[in-house]
């Protein structure tokens, strides 16, 4: 796992400042804290940081071609690098060093950018043909479900490139400038998504994309994989997804440093940890949170499934830490993120890095197999939507007037089922996907600004991705939003920014791009059935998880928000929230929905959340405007 950053002159002569391509670099150190590389010509700069994993004698980078004609830095990992390295070989391919990024440098130079589909594994690239001196071309790639980040800019007679924009912005070239699109997209769903990044003028390379770029002309984008939600796929057979599941975890267990493993309560990380067990012949290292708040806290059914796999165990409490809040991730997190897991996200990698260099995850589990309580309500909807026909609208305004209760007995909960009823199941779907609606985003923002933002679209990324595949069931179409924009924009980033911050690099089998094809477009009784979710995944590990472990309801990751705020979180919150820039928002009403929480008379606890990254991240990066 590594960081790198670079940039390409539309003038071949033009210099490369040494200066300024290390102190980019450097702002990476935590991405790679074992070793440093540099490399420029024809006005093309490299810079690269990494944490070694890979042949970590001879792996550095930049890699450059013997004869200068090609040149890369790569991050992520490459997991049939030996297969495609044997076959360079048999070609009359001199490899210099067991690096799998050597391996891709090669290929690329053979192949070009249809290399990319035969590459298994996670990765961002960078990689630059100077075969035409006078005119290098510059080649971006991210790996198919965005594991790996990498931004880009085009910006002053340049291309910019980074695994992070923190990067960017150390170049000195870049104004701090918040995107006042973003903004309102951030107080919705508390992060930042598309191909837009929360920075004004920096760009996000999506999932399963690749840029070319030559000197001079406008960037060229490619979508080379999506997710193969078109129609359901054949119901799997006895044992085919502990198979899959096998070979995934097996694949990612190829590293040269300690490795071990995540677990909580659920069974996405129970079944990656048991496999990770039987394909290594040993019981595995696991590291668990827990929480002092019974609510919140899996550790019990963790320790169900460490010790029916024999494993070597260690659990650590989360407790409320306003470094990490307000100073530390902020720092990491270099565009707004506020899920409330980051912070125990952030301390199981901290507690794994004593311990190992290399952890696997269940992440992926539930966008896979169907696991999230909405995928069940939205399937109840879609029903309730086909038995009452046209009059489903007439629901749709009961539910509007459905008053909304606090606490409200289980009979009168019903107001959301009914207003989804009059809603598009693309509009139902984003609904539960947010926070709060577009309405109540730009009330919180000073008047004139929320007036100038009016006609942000958040929904509109969401939609077009919700709309792309080819296939008439919603539930499907959720599934494809979920991967492409909550899963890489999202969760992705959490475990990246929060792993990155340690030295740690994390893996997904879940995620590998053979189980996504396989089982996200399989019939959705095999998802969903009788109010329960990941129904195959459950059947195939019956077999080998505690009963328990496999009957119990999915649970977020998540931290005890609303009574942190009311107490050892409550300093900050008032010293934060009365800091926020009083242009951008309307503090008097921030103050309302401040008093409010803090003096029990309501629950603002995620908006209240929200408000303090956002202002902890501002004031950590030095935001200094909003760009409308």
């Amino acid at each position: 796992m590594c960081g790198f950053t670079g940039f390409a002159h539309d003038d071949p002569r033009g210099v490369v400042d040494a200066q300024e391509l290390t102190r980019m670099t450097r702002t990476l150190v935590h991405r790679g804290p074992d070793d440093e590389g540099f490399h420029s010509a024809h006005g093309v700069g490299l810079g690269f940081r990494r944490l070694s994993i890979i042949d970590p004698a001879h792996g550095h980078q930049p890699l450059v071609l013997p004869d200068q004609s090609f040149a890369l830095v790569g991050n992520g990992e490459i997991y049939n690098y030996s297969e495609l390295a044997e076959e360079l070989r048999r070609d009359g391919c001199r490899l210099a060093t067991g690096s799998d990024m050597e391996v891709v440098l090669h290929l690329f130079a053979k192949e070009g950018s249809a290399c990319f589909e035969r590459l298994e594994g996670m990765f961002a690239l960078a990689i630059v043909d100077f075969s035409n001196r006078l005119s290098p071309r510059v080649t971006l790639a991210r790996d198919r479900m965005g594991i790996k980040p990498l931004y880009w800019a085009r910006h002053k007679a340049r291309l910019w490139f980074a695994s992070e924009p923190k990067a960017l912005l150390a170049s000195g070239q870049f104004s701090r400038s918040v995107r006042g699109a973003a903004m309102v997209e951030y107080l919705m769903r508390g992060f930042v998504g598309g191909s837009e990044s929360a920075w004004d003028g920096i760009e996000r390379l999506e999932p399963g994309t690749s840029l070319e770029w030559v000197s001079g002309q406008v960037p060229v984008l490619r979508t080379w994989w999506t997710p193969p939600l078109t129609g359901p796929s054949p119901a799997p057979e006895d044992g085919e997804v502990l198979e899959y599941l096998d070979r995934a975890v097996s694949q990612r267990l190829v590293s040269d440093v300690p490795l071990g493993g995540f677990l909580s309560g659920g069974v996405d990380s129970a079944g990656v940890a048991d496999a990770m067990g039987r394909a290594a012949g040993r019981p595995p290292e696991l590291c668990t949170v827990s929480f002092r708040e019974e609510e919140f806290d899996e550790a019990g059914l963790a320790r169900i499934s460490a010790e029916r796999m024999g494993a070597l165990h260690h659990v650590a409490v989360q407790e409320p830490d306003p470094s990490a809040v307000l100073d530390h991730l902020p720092w990491h997190f270099d565009e707004p993120h506020a899920d409330p897991s980051n912070l125990p996200t952030w301390m199981v990698c901290r507690m794994a890095r004593e311990h190992v260099t290399v952890a696997l995850s269940g992440d992926g589990g539930d966008e896979v197999f169907g696991g999230y309580r909405r995928y069940i309500h939205e399937l109840m909807e879609q029903r309730a939507r086909r038995t009452l026909g046209p009059l489903a609208s007439i629901a749709g305004l009961a539910g509007q007037l459905h008053p909304q209760f606090r606490n409200p007995p289980r009979w009168m909960r019903g107001k959301t089922f009914l207003t989804h009823m009059g809603m598009s199941s693309a509009h139902a779907a984003w609904d539960s996907a947010t926070n709060m609606a577009l309405p109540a985003a730009l009330s919180l923002l000073h008047p004139g600004l929320g007036e100038a933002l009016a006609k942000a679209d958040p929904f509109a990324h969401w939609s077009a991705q919700h709309h792309s595949p080819d296939v008439a069931d919603p539930l499907y179409r959720t599934q494809y939003a979920d991967m492409r924009t909550t899963l890489a924009e999202q969760l992705l980033v959490k475990v990246d920014r929060a792993s990155m911050a340690v030295g740690l690099e994390v893996r997904v089998p879940f995620l590998d791009h053979r189980m996504v094809e396989r089982f996200a477009p399989m019939p959705i009784v095999h998802k969903i059935h009788g109010g329960v979710g990941k129904v195959a995944l459950r059947a195939a590990l019956n077999q080998r998880l505690d009963p328990r472990v496999i009957a119990g309801a999915k649970r977020g990751f998540d931290i005890p928000v609303s009574a942190w705020l009311r107490g050892p979180l409550a300093a900050p919150l008032r010293e934060h929230l009365g800091g926020l820039p009083p242009a951008w928002f309307d503090l008097s009403k921030v103050k309302a929905l401040q008093d409010d929480h803090l003096e029990g008379r309501a629950d603002h606890g995620l908006l209240l959340w929200t408000l303090l990254v956002f202002e902890a991240w501002r004031r950590r990066h030095d935001c200094e405007e909003i760009a409308i």
